[in-house]
């Protein structure tokens, strides 16, 4: 039996392929090696994980993670995996590539995540051949749940957001403490994952100053990541995630204000992973 699995800084879907083809899915917490490390990792997947399969009968891993970007960050996955699947030969490698993957299959062409966080590459059709750094939610992240999420909450900690729709916010988040924010942001574990919380508040709300923010969001994205692609207008704009799938009618409106066409915008790359990896 083999697992495939996608994973953001939030979630992670797993799909369990067992011998005779037949799929079950899973979902556990986010494992971004930055935030999180082995240790915690087995103690998640003993809670999450561990009690829906047999550990032991795995025979090979296909993971695919955010701050996957270093050997030091696979070596933190790759130890969690050896305690939990002890008989599994494991291929570790970044979420970038799954969403190339999934969104490419094998053709050339661009592909960007825009989820909790952010990325982008040109792809070759088997690597990525280039990559502009998104530097994370405290440098960049243009676009991103944590980005947007700090746009909507800094607008509202200044009183810059109108008085109706301060309320519905503070009402939705039940927010009653300024110095617990700036706590969570700045000395608690997971910042990226508690500022895309507040991300949440655009997917049901249609506010003008909501669609600005998203807009905004979605042009700092282009402005200072995509554009400076060589040539990125003769790709189309391909994008796996919450936030581009949820806000794709912007997301389509910023692409073509920068001369980009909108190719495939999906929400999960995990279908599209495991079917990428059956078809070898």
């Amino acid at each position: 039996m083999k697992l495939i699995a996608d994973s953001g800084s939030t979630s992670t879907n797993w799909v369990l392929v067992e011998n005779g083809g037949k799929q079950k899915k899973f979902s556990t917490e986010g494992y971004n090696p930055f935030f999180i490390k082995s240790d915690g990792i087995v103690k998640s997947l003993q809670l999450q994980l561990l009690p829906e399969i047999k550990a032991n009968e795995i025979v090979e891993i296909h993971f695919y993670g955010s701050g996957v970007s270093n050997a030091e960050n696979v070596k933190t996955i790759d130890d969690a995996f050896r305690i939990c699947f002890p008989n599994a030969k494991n291929f570790i490698a970044h979420d970038l590539l799954s969403a190339c993957r999934a969104l490419l299959g094998r053709e050339k062409g661009f592909a960007a995540i825009l989820g909790t966080g952010t990325n982008t590459a040109i792809y070759d059709g088997n690597n990525i051949e280039l990559n502009i750094d998104s530097l994370g939610y405290a440098l960049g992240d243009e676009g991103s749940g944590s980005y947007i999420g700090r746009l909507l909450l800094r607008s509202y900690l200044r009183d810059f957001m109108p008085p109706e729709l301060a309320a519905d916010f503070r009402k939705k988040f039940t927010i009653t403490d300024k110095n617990e924010i700036l706590k969570n942001i700045y000395d608690k574990p997971l910042p990226n994952r508690f500022l895309a919380g507040y991300a949440s508040f655009i997917d049901h709300n249609n506010h003008p100053f909501v669609t600005d923010i998203i807009h905004s969001a979605f042009h700092d994205f282009f402005e200072n990541i995509v554009s400076h692609y060589p040539r990125y207008t003769e790709y189309t704009f391909n994008c796996v995630g919450s936030i581009a799938y949820h806000q794709q009618e912007v997301l389509q409106q910023v692409a073509t204000d920068f001369g980009m066409k909108t190719g495939k915008i999906i929400q999960s790359p995990i279908d599209e992973l495991v079917n990428f990896h059956l078809e070898k």
